[in-house]
């Protein structure tokens, strides 16, 4: 009787959803998450959004058990399931639950140093300061790790500064760094601001076939983007830039039927998530495993078998 009170008090507890910088788009979806959670009397359990770092220290948080679910990038769950890239310790504790939409890249430039309008632009700065998102972030890993696959050199070319999404956008306004690296979902918080404050003064640097090329050469996850004229403050113009998934994770011992009552409410209420932020409009569960890859939790796994869609065979548990 005891164990079994035990699992149902369990089950009633309050969840911790880990985001990321209140200035990208994790955290403001997160919060619509717990709120859409919050809103359902028979949910079975509550969940809490906090704001981080980002993908790396949501990782650290799930392994620590501080938080039960996150957001993170898709190359950050291809890394932390292997122990590769940099998380070297391998951590397969954890489940996927559904791809979200599309993480975009974000690389901000003054438009006085603006050459060509590519991120190539970035490997003649001189010195410059320029920010990468903040220490342990999926910002600055993915950034430093595109850097590194274009041969972009940031130890010589670049100042590097560690700052959030929205305390870059005001070093930007301020002339205390000269761009910034903001991967989110459009319309992004700090860019919207950004391009209010600036309008022609700031550049967001586009890839070519042949940046996407070379960047994706060992984990092939990033596609072509654009990001529609008008989508930011003055910008008449539409953006080609690059764009890699964004998952919804669980620690695999949260129990099957709290993860599938999350992935339920997460597809049954997806217009209302949609009204909240623009971001989730490119989300469907027919294309919820699209880019995933760590396996199902099991939760998950019985919705969407439920709702006929085809599972991959990479992402069964063995």
């Amino acid at each position: 009787m005891l164990t079994s009170c035990s699992e149902q008090v369990g089950e009633r507890r309050t969840y911790v959803l880990t985001t990321g910088t209140t200035g990208g788009t994790f955290y403001p979806v997160g919060v619509a998450l717990s709120t859409l959670v919050s809103a359902q009397e028979n949910a079975g359990f509550s969940l809490t959004a906090i704001s981080s770092a980002g993908s790396m220290e949501n990782i650290k948080l799930m392994r620590d058990n501080q938080a039960q679910f996150a957001l993170i990038l898709g190359i950050f769950g291809a890394w932390a399931f292997d122990g590769s890239g940099p998380i070297r310790n391998p951590y397969e504790n954890f489940r996927s639950i559904s791809a979200m939409w599309p993480n975009v890249e974000h690389f901000v430039l003054r438009s006085d140093l603006v050459t060509d309008g590519t991120i190539n632009d970035l490997s003649s700065l001189d010195g410059e300061r320029y920010s990468i998102g903040m220490r342990n972030s999926g910002a600055e890993q993915t950034g430093f790790y595109i850097f590194d696959a274009l041969g972009i050199d940031y130890s010589d070319e670049l100042s590097i500064a560690y700052m959030g999404y929205g305390p870059s956008a005001n070093a930007l306004q301020d002339g205390n760094i000269v761009g910034m690296n903001i991967p989110a979902g459009p319309p992004v918080t700090a860019i919207t601001r950004a391009y209010a404050l600036l309008g022609n003064s700031m550049t967001i640097l586009d890839f070519t076939d042949e940046n996407l090329e070379v960047i994706n050469q060992e984990f092939p996850l990033w596609q072509s983007y654009e990001i529609e004229a008008g989508t930011y403050p003055l910008q008449e113009e539409p953006i080609n830039t690059a764009a890699s998934p964004n998952i919804l994770v669980a620690r695999d011992d949260v129990s099957e039927e709290i993860v599938y009552n999350m992935t339920k409410l997460l597809w049954e209420n997806l217009a209302t998530l949609q009204e909240i932020h623009s971001a989730t409009k490119t989300m469907a569960i027919e294309v919820a495993l699209n880019g995933i890859p760590v396996p199902l939790h099991a939760g998950a796994l019985r919705y969407y078998q439920e709702q006929g869609v085809k599972i991959p065979e990479h992402l069964l548990v063995p």
